[in-house]
């Protein structure tokens, strides 16, 4: 369970998300986090960083294979929570009709 624990931690999963599409800076991922300390993006980086997820590159931080691999393990997740997301506006519209 060592891995909930990791992605369990404040932003660990949105900074993932954020570098799905490539690499980014500190900066930038700063930029794409309102509410992003930089104390705790650092953290976050040095915990991905040590467990393999992502590593520094040139062009900032990227994900490894073994980050690629998540997403991808993620995916259904994802879909589920479309769906999810869906189906509560579906509720909301369906308690205050318009």
């Amino acid at each position: 369970m060592a891995a909930m624990d990791l992605f369990g931690r404040r932003w660990a999963l949105r900074i993932l998300w954020e570098l799905r599409a490539g690499p980014l800076g500190a900066r930038e991922l700063l930029t794409r986090c309102a509410g992003l300390s930089s104390s705790v993006l650092y953290q976050r980086l040095r915990e991905l960083t040590s467990s393999g997820i992502i590593a520094a590159s040139a062009d900032g931080y990227e994900l490894t294979g073994l980050g690629t691999a998540l997403g991808h393990a993620l995916r259904p997740l994802d879909e589920w929570a479309i769906t999810w997301a869906q189906a509560q506006a579906q509720a909301q519209n369906d308690q205050n009709p318009v």
